[in-house]
């Protein structure tokens, strides 16, 4: 049900999805009020790896996935770790992920995330090239591709199927040999059985794509409330009427929820059981490389990233699906650590001091795709949430799908794919 021009609109959620959803609804001439329950200016969009992959079309959810997750989850270091708890609700999460691991799920989900994907870097080539004009400041965006860098027989056997894949869904790949994907990188050693090179892909200072956005937002009017746990949405009928932060109502005429991993807690007060994991992953930089690298590259044996951030490297990796636990395991840090020189042996890193370390929740449907969409029952919430680890990649094209539906509902894609209660 789209909603009137200059409606008041309040987005649960500061991070990329909230921020990109507050971008595009207030140039649709909405009054946005967004809630954060921390500092704005710290959360999982926050210091991520920063890449944009229209090349990650295959989502987490798939054939050999459980079989690798059960082998990694023996070792401390290992890039993916579920911890073991009683409850339910992660019970239900772990049989649905079972339930989509197959084939054919796979095969439905290509072109969802493949037409996401490209929307996203469509609307993020449009911000960048209006940056000056709209007083946004330089995020340093680079389109650069993607290197995916391999050691072992497996993994290039593995890549090479998935270069097929990406080619024969319309997504650019190049199968690189060792030499190749050292011409790529001509400042540092990569130490590799080679590579495949996606140039479609692009990345982006996570960080400064923030704060920009949030100058922005608070420059044009837009409200932004930080340290505001929602505690409750006031209902009137089939709608919420109001959000509450602690003991005041702030009257809405819609609302986004735009939580990351805590958007379950928040449907529940929706009576709406979203199945969703917080997926803990790690980061830190490497200050001041004199040699650097040129293209942002994961390492696949690993799971581990690296993203040339101006004059620095981020690196970053794991998956600790461990609810909204958000303590530092230094054991997963350590594993990324140790995989760094296997790739780039002439760039020292050492183990980084605890209080360096960023890690943030990532927030992971059972089958790898976004809830985008309506809430059953309500006639003003909608939910944009579940990204996994491409939130700051889909951010734009949630947003604006997001500012669509509670405008004119005339979409720039389909969305039934990505329907909220799809697990209902």
């Amino acid at each position: 049900m789209s909603q009137q021009a200059s409606t008041k609109i309040g987005i649960i959620g500061g991070g990329i999805i909230g921020l990109c959803s507050a971008y595009y609804l207030h140039k649709a001439g909405h009054q946005v009020t967004v809630f954060d329950q921390g500092p704005i200016a710290d959360g999982c969009s926050f210091g991520n790896a920063g890449m944009i992959v229209p090349s990650h079309i295959i989502p987490l959810a798939q054939p050999g996935m459980i079989a690798k997750g059960m082998r990694w989850m023996l070792k401390s270091t290992s890039p993916f770790y579920v911890k073991p708890r009683l409850n339910a609700d992660l019970m239900r999460w772990g049989w649905l992920f079972y339930q989509h691991s197959t084939p054919e799920h796979v095969e439905r989900s290509i072109p969802l995330l493949r037409d996401l994907s490209l929307l996203s870097k469509q609307l993020y080539q449009d911000i960048a090239a209006s940056a000056s004009a709209d007083d946004l400041i330089d995020f340093g965006w680079k389109e650069r591709g993607l290197l995916m860098l391999y050691k072992t027989p497996g993994a290039e056997h593995d890549m090479a199927e998935e270069a097929d894949v990406a080619n024969r869904a319309g997504i650019e790949a190049s199968i690189l040999t060792q030499q190749q994907v050292q011409d790529l990188e001509p400042d540092v050693r990569v130490s590799v059985r080679g590579g495949i090179h996606f140039p479609g892909d692009a990345h982006l200072n996570p960080g400064q794509f923030v704060r920009s956005l949030v100058g922005w937002l608070r420059k044009q009017g837009v409200t932004i409330l930080e340290n505001q746990a929602v505690t409750d949405l006031v209902k009137t009928g089939n709608r919420v009427s109001a959000v509450r932060t602690g003991q005041v109502d702030h009257s809405v005429d819609a609302v986004v929820i735009a939580g990351g991993a805590w958007s379950a807690e928040l449907a529940q007060k929706l009576n709406l059981r979203l199945p969703l994991q917080g997926g803990k992953g790690y980061s830190f930089m490497l200050k001041n490389v004199a040699n650097s690298i040129r293209v942002p590259a994961i390492m696949l044996e690993a799971r581990a990233t690296a993203t040339p951030v101006g004059s620095d490297i981020r690196f970053a990796g794991t998956l600790e699906v461990a609810g909204t636990d958000m303590t530092i395991n230094m054991n997963r840090v350590k594993g990324i650590v140790q995989s760094i020189n296997q790739y780039y042996p002439d760039i020292p890193v050492a183990m980084p001091a605890v209080d360096t370390v960023w890690r943030g929740l990532r927030p992971c449907s059972p089958d790898g795709l976004p809830y985008i969409g309506y809430a059953p029952h309500e006639e003003n919430v909608v939910l944009a949430t579940g990204h996994g680890m491409m939130g700051i990649s889909l951010g734009p094209a949630t947003g604006k799908l997001v500012a669509e539906l509670l405008t004119d509902n005339v979409m720039s894609m389909d969305l039934a794919g990505f329907k909220v209660d799809r697990f209902a």
